[in-house]
């Protein structure tokens, strides 16, 4: 009979995922993980972000052609790498090929091909990044309750409310007749802002955000391990490895990560189309 055997194994396994978690997601094994991001990978952060919205437009687009049949198109298109390779995400893949390989080493492991399990732990690699842009939008939208009393899905609905909180207080220091009087005179008459004045502050909440990206697992990766998520997507993703799970739709973090810029961009043209 093989239901108690292959119940002993799913526990061992769980118990291997359990531990790895735990070692690599706890708070002092994600600081030790982050050390990695400092460097280069700095650099890396900016582009990666703009590049977000292209990996994820290409998974769908693999997505699709996977359901109309175009199996081996579709599967080209999902292992194009976009992304920058980072010295934070090389070592995650690390980690876990070494889990995977213990796993087998075990007869836990999942029965793949090494260019199989490749891919799929890199997929699993951009799953994690893309929750760092989820709590990177969660911490703009808080951000802009707190300081606007309004909500601030994404950066770009961000970076007027910042300019013009700015330039008034630019114009209050500078005023000739003192602060008090200042406060007031922008009260009554609010500072004009240019164009370019919003555009640069843009860009530059976007390089602040992408340093933020970077570093979000620090509070990311505890939550995740507290709420049992980290270990729920790694039991995911060997079941997808076991049961020879070829399916291209693309993960749910990354729909979440792009759902502030989806809803900034519908308000846009929403505005456009009223006026």
């Amino acid at each position: 009979m093989h239901p108690a055997p292959m119940r002993s194994r799913q526990t061992r396994r769980d118990a291997e995922l359990g531990r790895f978690v735990r070692r690599r997601f706890g708070l002092r094994g994600t600081l030790a993980l982050h050390r990695h991001a400092f460097g280069a990978d700095l650099l890396r952060a900016p582009l990666n972000v703009m590049l977000a919205p292209v990996a994820l437009i290409l998974q769908l687009i693999a997505a699709l052609l996977g359901k109309c049949g175009a199996k081996r198109l579709a599967a080209r298109i999902s292992g194009l790498r976009i992304f920058l390779a980072s010295d934070m995400s090389a070592r995650i893949h690390r980690d876990l090929s070494d889990l995977v390989a213990g796993l087998q080493a075990q007869g836990l492991g999942p029965d793949a091909t090494p260019e199989r399990i490749k891919e799929t732990l890199r997929l699993h690699v951009e799953a994690r990044n893309a929750v760092a842009e989820i709590t990177t939008s969660l911490i703009v939208l808080v951000s802009g309750f707190i300081l606007f009393q309004r909500a601030t899905p994404g950066l770009i609905s961000l970076a007027g409310p910042m300019a013009q909180m700015r330039a008034h207080g630019a114009a209050v220091r500078d005023f000739a007749m003192g602060e008090t009087l200042g406060r007031a005179w922008y009260w009554a008459f609010p500072v004009e802002l240019s164009p370019l004045y919003v555009v640069a502050t843009g860009v530059v909440l976007a390089l602040m955000g992408s340093i933020v990206t970077t570093f979000a697992g620090v509070i990311a990766d505890p939550v995740q391990l507290l709420t049992g998520i980290h270990k729920r997507r790694l039991s995911r993703l060997m079941t997808r490895l076991d049961q020879q799970n070829d399916n291209a739709v693309p993960a749910p973090e990354h729909l979440l990560a792009r759902l502030g810029d989806i809803s900034e961009t519908l308000a846009i043209v929403w505005r456009s189309w009223r006026n």
